[in-house]
């Protein structure tokens, strides 16, 4: 679980990071898409745990 929230977090720095310079707003997609993905594995892995 710690991998996880890791990965969260990461990947929500290299979102903030995208926005916040003018030209990595596709850093900032990416990471936003990495962020979504990370999460919907986190949730079926702690679904199928239950």
């Amino acid at each position: 679980m710690g991998l996880i929230i890791a990965l969260l977090v990461i990947w929500l720095v290299l979102s903030i990071v995208g926005f916040v310079v003018k030209g990595l707003v596709w850093l900032a997609i990416i990471g936003l898409i990495l962020f979504v993905a990370t999460g919907v594995w986190g949730w079926v892995k702690r679904r199928a745990r239950s």
